[in-house]
């Protein structure tokens, strides 16, 4: 009886071992599947019209946070729009939190991920405001399209904000 029991624990042992992987330190190393969805987002994008520049630029922070700020120019030196968004993994979950400046008491606001697809996420927090949904996708030529949308005044409304990469 002894022996089965050592050969379960030695067992249970291996096979736990095996499924984790191990940094230099011997320290578990966490997947982010989730976030890793989001890779197509890295980079700086850009869309240039008449009015101004609109700019939004993705980095990796950490192995489960991606950080990112939109900002808007108008005249090339006015700052209209300043938006600082944090992409993270929170266990199973895909956490979008935006932080804009001059709204909502500068707080964050956070958005979970409902949806996501070939090169298309979609987060959603039915509890805000304006707007309640916010989705990003990659078209085959290279542009990220943002778009928010959700009910305003009592009416359905949405803008999309088509950006090339740049970087």
């Amino acid at each position: 009886m002894k022996k089965i029991c050592f050969s379960v624990v030695v067992a249970m042992l291996i096979v736990s071992v095996s499924c984790n992987k191990y940094d230099a330190k011997g320290n578990i190393i966490k997947d982010y599947e989730e976030l890793e969805k989001a890779n197509w987002m890295l980079g700086e994008w850009e869309k240039k019209d008449s009015l101004g520049t609109l700019r939004e630029i993705w980095e990796r922070l950490d192995d489960s946070t991606f950080i990112g700020l939109s900002y808007y120019i108008q005249n090339e030196k006015d700052t209209i729009h300043n938006e600082q968004v944090e992409l993270m993994q929170n266990g199973e979950h895909l956490i979008y939190t935006a932080t804009v400046k001059g709204e909502n008491n500068n707080l964050p606001i956070p958005f979970q991920m409902t949806k996501d697809e070939d090169s298309l996420l979609v987060f959603e927090n039915p509890k805000h405001d304006f707007p309640q949904k916010i989705e990003y996708k990659l078209t085959k030529n290279n542009t990220l399209t943002a778009k928010i949308s959700g009910k305003q005044n009592g009416k359905i409304s949405s803008e999309s904000y088509p950006l090339k990469k740049i970087k």
